[in-house]
């Protein structure tokens, strides 16, 4: 069974940084189109930046163009998102997601992500 666990939340001031990571378990990392997304309160789920395996590309959503940056460490099984200059709008609460394709178009469609992991808070203080 597909496991993905976040870690890496936490309480910041704006303007400051935090990287956070998904540790993927009995999934191939670099065979699969993996994301980020986030929830604020009374918000729908919105897509942050997605890996596309399949395009060998990464795409960000506008708001975070600039400050935060997707990676991946295929040895490791994990994916990361760093996040720099944060902004208390950058507060929810942030998934990784994995889908079962190589791409997934559009790249923030949550429905095509079949796995999810629980989420790792992160609070930005102005």
């Amino acid at each position: 069974q597909v496991q993905l666990v976040e870690s890496g939340g936490g309480s910041v001031q704006a303007g400051g940084s935090l990287r956070l990571s998904c540790a993927a378990s009995r999934y191939t990392i670099s065979s699969g189109c993996m994301g980020w997304f986030r929830q604020a309160p009374g918000k729908e789920r919105e897509g942050v930046a997605v890996i596309d395996t399949g395009r060998g590309s990464t795409y960000y959503t506008d708001s975070v163009k600039g400050r935060f940056t997707i990676s991946q460490d295929n040895p490791k099984s994990t994916l990361y998102l760093q996040m720099n200059d944060l902004k208390p709008e950058d507060t929810a609460m942030y998934y990784c997601a994995a889908a079962n394709t190589r791409s997934v178009y559009p790249w923030f469609r949550a429905q095509a992500y079949t796995y999810w992991g629980p989420g790792t808070q992160v609070t930005v203080s102005s």
